[in-house]
C-alpha cells in the first residue's frame, strides 16, 4: 500500500485517510500502509503524557496538542450544526485541566495470584491495570489500593466488577456492581474495609449498604447529597462552565423550566436568581434536589417533580408562566419534549448536551419554530477523549 497520509480525525479519534481509519494517528502523519509504522510525524503531535496511552480505552487523542483537541472538538460541534443548515456564535472552549476527573468506572478482577484495577482497552474486554492517570483527580488514583482489596474480597473468579468511583466532599464514594450475592459475611467485610479505608459511602447495586460521611457534592456553593449512582458532571471545572452558560441563558427570567434535572446541579443555582420547576425521571434524584434546596438560604422557590420526560414530555400548556427553559437530556436527546417547547411561548432556551449530534438535531427542531442559535459553548471536561459537551442559547 505505500505511504499513507491521514487526512482527517474521525469522531472517535481515529485517524483517516480514505475510507480507512488509522488508530493512535493524527492529520498530516505519514505511515508504512503495510507495517501501519509512523514515517513522518504531524505537526500536531506530542508525546503522550501517559505509559497506559495506547493500551488504555480511556483515551484516544493525548497524542495531540491541546490546540489541535480544541480545534477538533469545535469543528465536531460545528459540523453536526451544518448538516441541519444551522450557524453561531462560538465562546471560546472551556477545556478541564489534567488530573481534574471526580468520577470514574472501574473495572476490576481477581485471579488466583493478582488483583487488577483499571479500565478496559478500547473495543475489548481486555482489562489493562493502572499506575497512573492524567485524567483522573489524585483521589480517585489513591483509593485504587483500596479498590483492590475490595475486589479480592467481593469478586469472584468468573467474571469482572464494575467498581463506581466518585470524589465528594467527604472522601470516595463507591457503587459497586457485578459482584458476589451480598450476604451477611459479606456485608460486614465491605463495612470494615470502607472504615479502614475512610470511604463516604459504600453502595452495592445502586443501593447504600455502608454511610460513614454523607458524600456532599457542591454545585454552586449549594449542598446535595446525591443517592447512589447519580448523574454527576465529569469535573469541578466543566460543571462550572455549563452552570456559567446556564445563567448567563436565563439571565432575567422570573420563573424558568429545568428539564431533566438530575439532583439540581443547574436548578440550585438557577434558583438564586429565578423561580424553578425542575423535572427528572427519578424521583430518588428530585427528592435530593428538593432536600438541598430546603438546607440552603437565599434561595427563590423550586418545585421538583419525579416524572418520565420520554413518555410524558412537559406540555407547552404547562410552560405558560415560562420566561426560559433549560434542558439537558440524555445522550438521546429530546425530539418530543422540544416539539413542546417549539409550540410554546417561551422565547429562551438554554440547550445543554452530551452528544453533538443530537444536540443539533433537537437545535433544527426549535430552529424550525423560529429560534436562532445565540451561541454556543464547547466544554471538554472529558479531556483527550472523543466526548464533547455543549451549552447553547437559543431566542426567538
Amino acid at each position: 500500500m505505500g505511504r499513507i497520509e491521514i487526512e482527517h480525525l474521525g469522531l472517535h479519534g481515529d485517524g483517516q485517510a480514505g475510507q480507512r481509519f488509522y488508530p493512535l494517528t493524527l492529520p498530516g502523519d505519514q505511515i508504512d500502509g503495510e507495517s501501519l509504522d509512523l514515517l513522518a510525524a504531524s505537526p500536531h503531535r506530542v508525546e503522550a503524557g501517559c505509559r497506559h496511552f495506547g493500551t488504555c480505552g480511556g483515551c484516544s487523542v493525548q497524542h495531540a496538542n491541546d490546540g489541535f483537541v480544541a480545534e477538533w472538538k469545535t469543528g465536531i460541534v460545528r459540523k453536526a450544526l451544518s448538516a441541519h443548515g444551522l450557524e453561531a456564535e462560538f465562546l471560546p472552549i472551556a477545556t478541564s485541566p489534567p488530573k481534574s476527573r471526580r468520577r470514574a468506572g472501574f473495572a476490576g478482577r481477581r485471579t488466583k495470584k493478582s488483583v487488577q484495577i483499571g479500565f478496559h482497552q478500547r473495543g475489548s474486554d481486555q482489562l489493562v491495570a493502572i499506575t497512573e492517570c492524567m485524567v483522573l483527580h489524585p483521589e480517585l488514583m489513591q483509593a485504587i489500593p483500596a479498590l483492590e482489596e475490595l475486589t479480592r474480597s467481593v469478586a469472584s473468579r468468573k467474571g469482572v466488577i464494575s467498581l463506581s468511583a466518585t470524589r465528594s466532599d467527604a472522601g470516595v464514594d463507591i457503587d459497586i456492581a457485578d459482584a458476589k450475592p451480598l450476604d451477611i459475611h459479606l456485608r460486614s467485610e465491605v463495612a470494615r474495609l470502607a472504615e479502614v479505608h475512610d470511604f463516604a459511602r459504600v453502595s452495592w447495586d445502586g443501593e447504600a449498604i455502608v454511610t460513614r460521611h454523607l458524600p456532599v457534592q457542591s454545585f454552586a456553593g449549594h449542598a446535595v447529597i446525591p443517592p447512589p449512582g447519580a448523574f454527576l458532571q465529569a469535573t469541578r471545572e466543566g460543571e462550572n462552565a455549563l452552570i456559567s452558560a446556564v445563567m448567563r441563558g436565563i439571565a432575567g427570567a422570573s420563573l424558568a423550566g429545568d428539564l431533566f434535572c438530575g439532583c439540581g446541579t443547574f436548578t440550585l443555582p438557577m434558583a438564586q436568581e429565578t423561580e424553578v420547576m425542575a423535572f427528572e425521571g427519578l424521583e430518588t434524584q428530585t427528592d435530593a434536589l428538593i432536600d438541598a434546596w430546603r438546607h440552603s438560604t437565599g434561595l427563590k422557590r423550586v418545585e421538583a417533580i419525579a416524572r418520565d420526560l420520554f413518555k410524558r414530555p412537559v406540555l407547552h400548556s404547562e410552560m405558560k408562566r415560562w420566561d426560559a427553559v433549560v434542558i439537558d437530556p440524555p445522550r438521546v436527546g429530546a425530539e418530543a419534549q422540544c416539539a413542546e417547547i417549539s409550540a410554546s411561548d417561551i422565547a429562551r432556551v438554554v440547550s445543554v448536551s452530551c452528544n453533538p449530534v443530537s444536540f443539533a438535531r433537537d437545535a433544527s427542531i426549535l430552529a424550525a419554530a423560529g429560534f436562532r442559535l445565540d451561541w454556543v459553548q464547547v466544554v471538554d471536561q472529558f479531556r483527550w477523549s472523543s466526548h464533547v459537551e455543549v451549552a447553547a442559547q437559543l431566542s426567538r
